[in-house]
């Protein structure tokens, strides 16, 4: 009777093996293919796997991975945001948006946002966003007088965005988990991604107006100090970048060129950045290839054994006790289940990165929820999915955040002076949690959010 009960739920424990083995701190790629290999070769001897599925898994990979020309962007928006990080634009570009907010309350704050928000446009590492941030604006808030939570916080947050707003390296490979355009998720995902960074801002915005003390403004004299050189700023720090995210996204919205090709353009646009600031060089080239290859090779590690453990997981019937167990609890309606797979990756944000929750998450659920009618709340129950992605996407950017393990702490701490502790660090994320809960919330209130821009460009037809 207990060998039989094992046999049928092989497919939690190894949810839970999975868990436990994550905590001990095991490499994350290599666990999920091992633990997917280890139940495989459980449920053989249980007789509810089949030797010859094994034959299926490398093709699945080869396909799913190997031989997907959509999942070729990723590399390149690699390569393009590390140039842009190397080559010193995103330091200029904060030198001229400075400038622009000195007089709003919390400016260099707020221009940190803006700058996160601009950055998450050219390129979608969040690794590279926050390091960058962090040794660039860093240390001019804490000499503003900047409170060191609300300097953090700032950073973090706004280096995050870029796992959310396109050219997103999670929704190229959430659009091609769920066989959805990138065109498509790509233009769901940019006014939620707006309205997050916009919540920031009226939170900063406010925080200074009550604290001026702890977020005080920009002396009036630093900057430009006449129009031209305004002028001047504007045209050689601003506009270079802008123009690059026009052409990037611009193609890509307007059906010039897929998210390859746009990837592709970006790669060569950020190579004449970098000349353009005098910083493309030999040395540069070598530290941008360098970075580039090992990030790469880490999503596609954990791509790979990601594509094993869901294979196993659903050849183990796992959808089955996840919709069993759902029902045993008394979640049976839409609303319900879409709640609870809401609070269940807020959760899991805590301990598992962003990549193997969508990767694990999206099979279970989403063939669940797609039998359920989501009407009048959503236009139309075919937009659903769109719909679903994006808000799991605006979920997964508290992944970044939480502790113990949110990657931005991770490149913040290993980047901050010694005078800013973990502490400062938690307790300055604390306030960019709530605030993207409550985008997330907003997200799902108002459909529209993200299914307005794809219906007007025409993805949703």
């Amino acid at each position: 009777m207990v060998m039989e009960w094992i046999g049928d739920h092989l497919s939690i424990l190894m949810f839970l093996v999975l868990t436990f083995i994550r905590f001990v701190g095991y490499p994350v790629a290599f666990v999920l293919g091992g633990v997917a290999l280890g139940f495989g070769a459980l449920g053989i001897m249980f007789d509810v796997f089949r030797p010859a599925q094994f034959g299926s898994l490398i093709p699945r990979v080869w396909g799913q991975a190997v031989q997907n020309q959509v999942l070729i962007a990723v590399p390149m928006f690699v390569f393009m945001g590390t140039i842009l990080e190397k080559s010193g634009v995103a330091d200029e570009l904060l030198k001229a948006l400075q400038v622009i907010t000195r007089r709003i309350p919390g400016g260099l704050a707020m221009s940190v946002t803006l700058l996160g928000t601009i950055m998450a446009a050219t390129t979608g590492i969040v690794g590279a966003s926050v390091i960058m941030l962090t040794l660039v604006a860093l240390p001019t808030m804490l000499a503003a007088g900047y409170s060191k939570e609300l300097s953090v916080g700032t950073i973090a947050s706004a280096g995050t965005l870029g796992i959310l707003i396109p050219p997103s390296i999670m929704l190229v490979i959430m659009g091609d988990l769920m066989t959805i355009s990138v065109g498509t998720l790509f233009t769901a995902a940019i006014l939620p991604g707006l309205v997050m960074a916009g919540v920031y801002l009226v939170y900063i915005g406010i925080f200074a107006a009550l604290n001026p003390k702890k977020a005080p403004p920009l002396a009036s004299d630093e900057g430009p100090q006449n129009v031209v050189e305004l002028v001047r700023m504007i045209f050689r720090s601003f506009l270079p970048p802008a123009f690059l995210i026009f052409v990037v996204l611009g193609s890509i919205f307007g059906g010039w060129a897929t998210p390859t090709e746009a990837g592709g353009t970006g790669c060569a646009g950020a190579l004449l950045l970098a000349w353009w600031n005098k910083r493309l060089n030999m040395k540069t080239m070598r530290e941008v290839i360098e970075t580039s290859a090992l990030t790469n090779a880490l999503v596609f590690f954990i791509i790979f054994g990601a594509t094993l453990f869901s294979f196993v997981f659903r050849a183990l019937g796992g959808d089955d006790v996840v919709a069993e167990l759902l029902k045993a609890v008394g979640i049976d309606t839409g609303w319900e289940i879409l709640i609870f797979v809401m609070v269940l990756v807020f959760i899991m944000g805590f301990f598992f990165d962003f990549l193997e929750i969508c990767l694990i998450v999206l099979p279970i659920f989403a063939p669940i929820l797609l039998k359920v009618d989501f009407t009048p709340h959503i236009a139309e129950n075919k937009h659903f999915l769109v719909w679903f992605v994006i808000l799991l996407a605006v979920n997964l950017q508290s992944a970044f955040l939480t502790p113990p393990f949110g990657f931005a702490l991770f490149y913040l701490k290993a980047t901050v002076p010694p005078s800013v502790t973990m502490m400062h660090i938690y307790r300055g994320i604390v306030p960019f949690v709530m605030l993207q809960v409550v985008t997330l919330i907003m997200c799902i209130y108002w459909p529209e959010i993200i299914l307005v821009l794809p219906r007007h460009f025409g993805f949703l037809d």
